[in-house]
């Protein structure tokens, strides 16, 4: 069987940790996840967003491109929390349209990001995991993470419209798109079973079927 590369895309909320857990658990997958923890401009950036967000941006498209190479080189089939393209398509774009990043530093992102991107090999999926923006304001609130404390509503709508405009023209590979507001992947291993047929429908080229 050919290397698989799997992606997880999603809006903050929607559950892309913990499928990626899953999935790799269940399928024996590698896994990988975002750089937050150890991410030395995140405590800056959250004090003066307009300062820092460049910075930001730049060391995380260096930690992604970095991961994604690792586990495309890897022997074994991997899943990825958070995919490179997210970076751009929506997170930059929404602080350039929130005037903390400004005309410059966006076309400079913009314009390594594309070089960076160019080189690197198409994953064999994409997996969008998709929810209603209150639901996802209520897991946030739910698991309250110090660094989330400021998320809107206003801000993950605007997310969740940078996310369909993005994925109407993405192209680089299959996309698989679950609605997570009823799916229970967690803690309910029918749907975890349900999730992975679907996976593994989607790789083997079979026509998918709305869930």
């Amino acid at each position: 069987m050919a290397k698989r590369l799997i992606l997880v895309a999603g809006n903050i909320g929607s559950g892309k940790t913990s499928l990626t857990e899953k999935i790799g658990a269940r399928l024996g997958w590698l896994t990988a996840y975002e750089s937050v923890a150890d991410n030395p401009y995140l405590p800056n950036f959250y004090k003066d967003m307009k300062v820092w967000a460049f910075h930001l941006q730049v060391y995380f498209l260096g930690h992604r491109a970095q991961q994604h190479l690792d586990m495309w080189n890897d022997p074994r089939n991997a899943i990825i929390d958070r995919s490179i393209y997210e970076d751009a398509h929506i997170f930059v774009r929404a602080l350039y349209s929130m005037g903390n990043l400004n005309e410059l530093d966006y076309r400079s992102y913009r314009k390594v990001y594309d070089l960076v991107v160019n080189s690197l090999p198409a994953p064999s999926l994409l997996i969008y995991l998709k929810a209603p923006v209150p639901v996802l304001m209520k897991r946030i609130r739910s698991r309250a993470r110090n660094i989330e404390t400021g998320i809107s509503q206003d801000y993950l709508s605007l997310l969740d419209s940078f996310y369909d405009e993005w994925l109407a023209t993405f192209d680089l590979c299959p996309v698989l798109t679950l609605r997570t507001d009823d799916l229970d992947f967690v803690h309910l291993p029918k749907h975890l079973d349900v999730v992975v047929d679907r996976i593994n429908d989607k790789l083997a080229g079979k026509e998918e079927v709305v869930f």
